[in-house]
C-alpha cells in the first residue's frame, strides 16, 4: 500500500509540472520514497522530475530502493539515481534529448558527451592532449584509477589520452594527469666561455651535477630522466646546456662563472701547457697530424719568421722535436737568456728582446705510455687545437665483412682400350709377331707381359698393380709352361664432383687492414749445393722458403659519409697438387687470387669475382686404316675422353657496427653458435669406457660483461648462424 501511494504521488507531482516551463525544475522540491521498485518505474519517474523521458535497456532489469531524507531538487534526485544505479552495475547516459539506462559495460559505446562539462555520475567520453609527458607512459598511471567497465586509450598521433568513464571520476583523473604532464627541463641555454676550454669544462660539469647513479636499473633509469645534458660547441668555446629544472639551470650558471677563471699562470705567458688524454685516437699518429697542422699555419702567418732567426718555421718544428726536453723551458721563461732549439724556436738564440713567440708558435708531443698528447701553445691556438682533437677522438666504427667462396666443379672420365699381341713361328732362325700396345687406358700391355713372364712375384705384382682402374679383361694363354698375356681390354667411366664453401670472417676497424689466413705453411726448395771429395759427395745442402698455402683474405674497408663502404679486397686460395708431393724441387701449387676495390651498401652483398671453366680433353691411339673400320675398329684403338667443368664465385657482405652495443650483439651470437656446436660434440655415455668427464663447454652467458667463469654442461639450444637475407640466386637457364 505504501509503494502504491509512493508511485501515485510521484505520477502526480509529473503531471503537474509538464506544462511549466523548464526553469521551474530547479525550484521544485520533491521527496523521493522508492522501495523495492522496479528499475525502470523509478528511472521514469525521475525522468519526469527533471522533463526529460529516459529509455531503460532490455537488459536493465531488477528493483533498488531510492529514499530521501528530506526533499530533494529534481536535479539531486538525478544525481542520486545515477549513483544508485551505478552501484547496480548499471548507467545512465545522457543523449541529448533522452536518458539512455544500459548495463555499465555497455555506456563506454553509448557516451555522448565529449569534452563537455558534466556532473556526477553522467558518463562522459574526454580527451587529455599532453604538451610535456609521453601519453603511453602516463597510460600505465591512469589506467588503475578508471573504474572497472570503463577504457582509457592512446592516441599516439597527437599524444593525446582518451577517457571514458564516469564525470566525477573524469574529474579526478584529470587532475592526476595535469600534475604529471609538467615540464621537467628547461630550454636550451647557451653560456659562452672567456679563459676555460668548453670541451674540458663538460665532464667536469657532468660529473658534479649530474653525479654516478647508483641502486639498480629503476634508480637508473628515474635517475636518467633528471639528469641534465651539457654539450661544447668547440668552435665558439660555448657551453649548450639543457638543465632538468630551473635550480639545476641556476646551479650550472654558478659553477660555470666560478670555473671560467684566468689561468694561474701570467697571461703574458708564451705559451701553456697542456695534457689531453684520448679515448680513441692514438697519440702519436694524431700528435703528426697536429705538427702538421701547426706547420701549415705558421707557414701561412705574416709574422711566423722571428727576425734574428734564418732557420725556417719548419726546420724550427723539426729541431724543436730533438731538444723539446731542453727548450720547453726557454719557450715558456720570458727572463732567460737563451733557448736551445725549445719549442719551435729552433737552434739559434733568444734575447729578452726577442723572446716573443711567432702569432702561431706551439709544440705537440705523444706519450704511448697513457696515450695523451702534451701540448705547449698559447690559449688561442689550443683552443683550435682541442677543437681539431674533439672532432678526430670520436670512436671509430668497425666492420664486419662475411665473405663466401663458392666451388663448384663436375668432372666425368671414359676410358676405353683394346690392346693385344701374338707370336706366330718361323724358320728356326726369325719370328714373327704382331700386336697393338698403348700407355694411353692403364698400362702398357708389353711391360705387363714382362712382368708375367719374369716368374718373379715383385716383378708380377708390380706388372698386375699397372693395369689401369675399372674392368680389366686379359687373355694369357700358356706356352712351354709359362704364361703370356695376350689380349688386354680396359673399360672405366667415372664421375667426379666437389662443392667447396668458405665462410671467413674479418671484423676491423674503420679504414684498418685486416687479414686471415687458414691454411699450411709449406717449405719450398728455391736453392741447392753440395761439394765432390774424393769418390763421394760431402757437405750437401739445401736451401727453402716456407709460403703459407691455403686461403687468404685481405680487407681494408672505409667507410664513406653517405652509408657506403668501401672495400679493397685481396683474395686468394691455393692448394697443392698431390701428384707433385715426392717431387725432387717441392711440389706445385694451384693458385686462385682476386684483387680489387668494390663499392657496397652496408648490409648489402656484392660478387667482385668468380671464374666458370669448361674443358674437354679427348686422346686416341689407333692402327691407322684398322681403328677407322666401324665396330672392329674399336679392337684395334685405345681412347681416352675427359670434361672439367668448375665455378669459382666470391662473395662480400660488409656490416657497419657503430657503437658497442652492436659489436657485443655480434660476440654474443657468434658466441652462442660455438657453444651450441660444443655441445653437439659432447662424448655419449659409455659403460665400456667408464666414467669419462665430457669435453671442455664454453661457459653460457647473458651478456659480455658477466665473469667467464667455466659452468657445467648444459643441453643445447637450436640458434642459428648468422644468415644471408638474400633470395637463393639461380643460374641462367
Amino acid at each position: 500500500m505504501k509503494k502504491l501511494f509512493a508511485s501515485a504521488r510521484a505520477v502526480a507531482f509529473s503531471t503537474c509540472v509538464m506544462g511549466a516551463a523548464l526553469a521551474s525544475y530547479a525550484q521544485v522540491l520533491v521527496e523521493l520514497n522508492f522501495t523495492d521498485a522496479r528499475i525502470d518505474a523509478v528511472a521514469s519517474s525521475v525522468g519526469a522530475m527533471i522533463g526529460k523521458n529516459v529509455v531503460v535497456d532490455p537488459k536493465v532489469k531488477g528493483n533498488m530502493t531510492l529514499v530521501s531524507d528530506s526533499p530533494v531538487t529534481p536535479a539531486n534526485a538525478l544525481a542520486q539515481l545515477q549513483s544508485a544505479l551505478r552501484m547496480h552495475g548499471f548507467a545512465m547516459v545522457d543523449a541529448g534529448a533522452i536518458y539512455k539506462v544500459v548495463p555499465e559495460a555497455e555506456a563506454k559505446s553509448h557516451a555522448s558527451k565529449v569534452n563537455v562539462p558534466a556532473i556526477g555520475a553522467e558518463m562522459q567520453t574526454r580527451v587529455f592532449k599532453l604538451q610535456h609527458e609521453n601519453a603511453s607512459q602516463v597510460l600505465n598511471v591512469i589506467k588503475p584509477l578508471v573504474t572497472p567497465n570503463n577504457v582509457v586509450n592512446v592516441n599516439a598521433g597527437n599524444n593525446a589520452l582518451v577517457v571514458t568513464d564516469y564525470a566525477d571520476n573524469i574529474a579526478r583523473i584529470g587532475k592526476v594527469i595535469a600534475s604529471l604532464d609538467q615540464e621537467t627541463a628547461s630550454d636550451l641555454e647557451i653560456i659562452a666561455l672567456e679563459h676555460a676550454i668548453a670541451s674540458e669544462m663538460v665532464p667536469l660539469l657532468q660529473q658534479l651535477v649530474n653525479g654516478s647513479s647508483s641502486g639498480g636499473p629503476a634508480r637508473a633509469a628515474a635517475d636518467q630522466v633528471l639528469e641534465s645534458s651539457l654539450m661544447a660547441d668547440s668552435r665558439s668555446n660555448t657551453l649548450i646546456v639543457r638543465a632538468a629544472n630551473p635550480a639545476k639551470l641556476a646551479q650550472i650558471r654558478s659553477l660555470v662563472k666560478r670555473l671560467d677563471q684566468p689561468s694561474i699562470q701570467n697571461a703574458t705567458s708564451s705559451g701553456n701547457i697542456h695534457v689531453v688524454y684520448l679515448k680513441h685516437a692514438d697519440a702519436v699518429a694524431l700528435a703528426e697530424t697536429l705538427r702538421a697542422a701547426i706547420r701549415t699555419l705558421e707557414d701561412a702567418a705574416p709574422g711566423a719568421k722571428l727576425a734574428n732567426n734564418s732557420g725556417s718555421v719548419a726546420a724550427q718544428a723539426a729541431s724543436s722535436r730533438a731538444g723539446a726536453a731542453s727548450g720547453m723551458s726557454g719557450l715558456t721563461n720570458t727572463d732567460a737568456g737563451s733557448g736551445s732549439g725549445g719549442g719551435l724556436g729552433g737552434g739559434g738564440s733568444l734575447t729578452l728582446g726577442q723572446t716573443q713567440m711567432p702569432s702561431v708558435g706551439g709544440l705537440v708531443q705523444a706519450d704511448p705510455n697513457t696515450n695523451s698528447l702534451i701540448i705547449t701553445a698559447p690559449a688561442p691556438l689550443y683552443r683550435q687545437l682541442r677543437a681539431v682533437i674533439d672532432k678526430l677522438d670520436s670512436r671509430r666504427a668497425q666492420v664486419l665483412v662475411e665473405s663466401m667462396i663458392v666451388e663448384v666443379s663436375d668432372n666425368k672420365l671414359s676410358e676405353f682400350g683394346v690392346q693385344w699381341q701374338a707370336a706366330m713361328g718361323g724358320d728356326g732362325k726369325t719370328g714373327t709377331a704382331i700386336g697393338t700396345n698403348s700407355g694411353l687406358v692403364g698400362g702398357n700391355i708389353l711391360g705387363i707381359a714382362a712382368g708375367i713372364a719374369s716368374g718373379d712375384k715383385a716383378l708380377m705384382a708390380n706388372a698386375l698393380n699397372s693395369l689401369g682402374g675399372g674392368l680389366n679383361l686379359a687373355i694369357a694363354p700358356k706356352a712351354l709352361g709359362q704364361y703370356y698375356l695376350g689380349a688386354l681390354a680396359n673399360f672405366l667411366h667415372q664421375d667426379g664432383s666437389s662443392n667447396v664453401l668458405s665462410k671467413p670472417n674479418l671484423l676491423t676497424l674503420d679504414n684498418q687492414e685486416a687479414r686471415i689466413i687458414i691454411g699450411n705453411n709449406v717449405p719450398f726448395v728455391t736453392g741447392s749445393y753440395a761439394t765432390s771429395g774424393g769418390n763421394s759427395t760431402v757437405n750437401p745442402f739445401t736451401t727453402v722458403e716456407r709460403k703459407d698455402v691455403g686461403l687468404m683474405l685481405r680487407i681494408r674497408p672505409t667507410i664513406n659519409e653517405n652509408g657506403t663502404v668501401k672495400l679493397t679486397v685481396s683474395q686468394e686460395a691455393s692448394s697443392i697438387d698431390a701428384s707433385t708431393l715426392n717431387n725432387t724441387n717441392g711440389p706445385s701449387t694451384s693458385k686462385r687470387s682476386i684483387e680489387s676495390t668494390v663499392l657496397v651498401d652496408d648490409g648489402s652483398i656484392v660478387m667482385i669475382g668468380g671464374l666458370m671453366q669448361d674443358r674437354y680433353s679427348n686422346s686416341m691411339d689407333k692402327v691407322p686404316l684398322l681403328g677407322d673400320v666401324p665396330v672392329l675398329g674399336n679392337l684395334f684403338k685405345s681412347e681416352n675422353r675427359m670434361r672439367e667443368k668448375s665455378n669459382l664465385m666470391v662473395f662480400l657482405r660488409p656490416v657497419v657496427l657503430r657503437d658497442a652495443r652492436a659489436s657485443e650483439d655480434l660476440a654474443m651470437d657468434r658466441y652462442s653458435y660455438m657453444r651450441l656446436l660444443q655441445n653437439q660434440v659432447q662424448p655419449a655415455p659409455s659403460v665400456v669406457l667408464g666414467n669419462v668427464s665430457a669435453s671442455p663447454v664454453m661457459p653460457a652467458l647473458t651478456s659480455l660483461s658477466q665473469p667467464m667463469t667455466l659452468s657445467a654442461p648444459v643441453v643445447a639450444q637450436p640458434i642459428a648462424p648468422a644468415v644471408w637475407d638474400v633470395e637463393p640466386m639461380h643460374s641462367p637457364q
